[in-house]
């Protein structure tokens, strides 16, 4: 029997652009119920790791599984790719994806966005849908903007309509990829409280931040990658009270200082 006390698995994973290499042979988990948090550099691969998760990128080698289900590949190599495209839909709707700059429609409204993959993805009822839809704004502090457009909110109230977005699809995991770096810090904090609000919920997320606190409060494990590599991994008191690597000493310490 498959193992399933993981939603995603990822086992000796490389990714290439050409000749370069921007994952170098990375292993991660993501267990059920459990928030695990992607720290690094820019150019570390935290978000290149995030988009081969959910198959929006294509690896070249190592294994992907979702909930003990490996990825079918076809080819090898640079010519590697999904096999199954089934298999992708499943995986990418079960693996909800919050974006920096939010990335809603701007033609509709808010509510609209919410309710438009649910229905013409996953095929449900629209009533249904709306119901579930309005829930998860009023969940995220915006049931009164469900009629508005994406031009007339803030940066953080777009961002939590797109975190409302991503719950109405009812994924196994939520994948956030900096979703607080587009925002100042008065709106930063208003997506903060809601992604807290869901770890305390006990949803799983896999979350690439730039938030050293955001990742101190709310995860259960930490991983700092550097130039494509893991160099260190924990508990967030212990990786972040007593690291371990010196570059994550220094790392730790710019993020102090900027």
């Amino acid at each position: 029997m498959a193992d399933t006390s993981s939603v995603i698995e990822i086992h000796d994973l490389h990714k290439r652009y050409g000749s370069l290499e921007v994952l170098k042979g990375v292993d991660i988990s993501a267990p059920v119920g459990g928030v695990v948090s992607l720290i690094g550099s820019s150019g570390s691969g935290k978000s290149t790791l995030l988009r081969c998760c959910n198959l929006l990128e294509d690896s070249q080698q190592g294994e992907i599984l979702f909930k003990g289900e490996p990825v079918q590949w076809h080819g090898d190599g640079l010519s590697r790719r999904p096999a199954d495209p089934k298999q992708v839909l499943r995986i990418r709707t079960n693996l909800s994806m919050v974006f920096q700059q939010f990335n809603l429609w701007s033609h509709m409204t808010i509510l609209q966005n919410v309710m438009e993959a649910p229905v013409t993805v996953l095929g449900r009822d629209r009533a249904e849908v709306e119901q579930s839809a309005h829930a998860y704004l009023v969940k995220v502090g915006i049931g009164d903007k469900a009629n508005a457009f994406p031009a007339q909110l803030s940066g953080g109230q777009q961002q939590r309509a797109a975190i409302a977005r991503a719950l109405c699809m009812e994924p196994e995991a939520l994948l956030f990829d900096e979703p607080t770096s587009a925002l100042d810090p008065e709106l930063e904090q208003e997506v903060v409280r809601v992604i807290k609000d869901l770890a305390r919920e006990g949803r799983t997320m896999l979350i690439v931040t730039h938030d050293m606190k955001l990742a101190a409060d709310v995860s259960d494990h930490v991983v700092f990658l550097h130039q494509g590599l893991i160099e260190e991994e924990g508990a967030p008191d212990r990786l972040f009270g007593a690291p371990k690597s010196e570059r994550l000493r220094g790392f730790l310490s710019a993020t102090q200082t900027a």
